[in-house]
């Protein structure tokens, strides 16, 4: 599986603007099988909850809100490459020739 970290590195869609891409994307997401959904959201899950127990542990030291925010900017440069390169396969080539 190759890894994309923006919608611009994928093929079928480079050529699209940003709106086009996120709609493709987001119907390549609403195709993604019960085993991919699970492993995006398992993933989601592992990386949020480090946040709210960071955030729980703010009474004992003030630290632990700047390693929850720490986090929290991690998470869209963890989990979007993997939501990227999980819906790329179900985005069909975009031919705009005919325009």
């Amino acid at each position: 599986m190759k890894i994309y970290f923006s919608s611009r590195d994928i093929p079928n869609i480079a050529h699209l603007p940003l709106t086009e891409r996120l709609a493709a994307i987001q119907k390549a997401q609403n195709r993604l099988t019960g085993p991919e959904k699970l492993l995006l959201n398992v993933l989601k899950l592992a990386v949020l909850l480090p946040i709210f127990i960071l955030i729980f542990r703010s009474t004992e030291s003030w630290y632990s809100l700047l390693w929850a925010a720490l986090v929290a900017a991690l998470y869209p440069l963890v989990l979007r490459p993997i939501q990227y390169s999980l819906c790329a396969k179900y985005i069909p080539p975009i031919d705009d020739q005919g325009e």
